[in-house]
């Protein structure tokens, strides 16, 4: 399939290990500077430090918040946006409450992707964590995701108990509409599998191995 776009901006580079290091942090920015990825996804007490590292880089600091369960009070996932954000973070990650989605509280769901999304102010890509949802429960998040300003739904955190498929994001994509675009995260460790994504509908993907999957295109 033709790409939009080159393949290394698909990729947002991503490290969430709760014992990733200042130093691995830097060497994830100073890969992304190196292969042009569209962004590194780093936790957010690593915001200042991935912004430092890619000043005019041309490659985006993107932080998660809420990570990685979701089920934190609004008003402190709305701090920790607000907070990365200060400290440079230009995409926000943000879990959804998975619990509150699976009880039906969709207004509950929906205001707190929403203070996320106010307080941000910049692009914010929410996780609805598709390995622990029903195929209808996936259609309602995506609907709640983009009814409350969400510029992505994003299928994994990674950190579950599975990762993305082709068949979810297919759904997903399916599920919003143009004006909200698709990002598949979780065990898309190969050229193979991030074309598969991307032919399913996804705009971005979510990896810590980016760097195998540009090897793999160039094999």
């Amino acid at each position: 399939m033709e790409l939009k776009k080159p393949l290394a901006k698909y990729i947002d580079h991503t490290l969430l290990k709760p014992d990733a290091t200042p130093n691995e942090i830097k060497k994830l920015c100073a890969e992304a500077r190196e292969y042009g990825f569209a962004s590194v996804c780093v936790n957010s007490c690593y915001a200042a430090l991935a912004s430092a590292e890619l000043e005019g880089s041309g490659v985006e600091v993107c932080c998660v918040v809420g990570f990685p369960l979701g089920a934190m009070d609004m008003a402190s996932k709305s701090i920790e946006a607000r907070n990365a954000v200060a400290a440079g973070a230009q995409e926000i990650d943000m879990v959804m409450n998975v619990g509150r989605l699976k009880g039906v509280e969709y207004e509950y769901v929906r205001a707190d992707i929403a203070t996320v999304v106010q307080t941000a102010g910049v692009p914010v890509k929410v996780i609805i964590e598709t390995c622990l949802l029903s195929d209808d429960e996936k259609r309602w998040a995506c609907q709640i995701a983009e009814q409350a300003g969400a510029a992505f739904v994003k299928t994994s955190t990674g950190f579950s108990t599975g990762g993305a498929t082709v068949e979810d994001v297919r759904l997903m994509r399916e599920t919003v509409s143009e004006k909200v675009q698709v990002k598949a995260a979780g065990g898309i460790r190969d050229y193979q599998t991030a074309m598969a994504m991307i032919e399913a509908g996804a705009d971005r993907l979510g990896a810590s191995a980016g760097i195998a999957i540009l090897k793999g295109a160039q094999a």
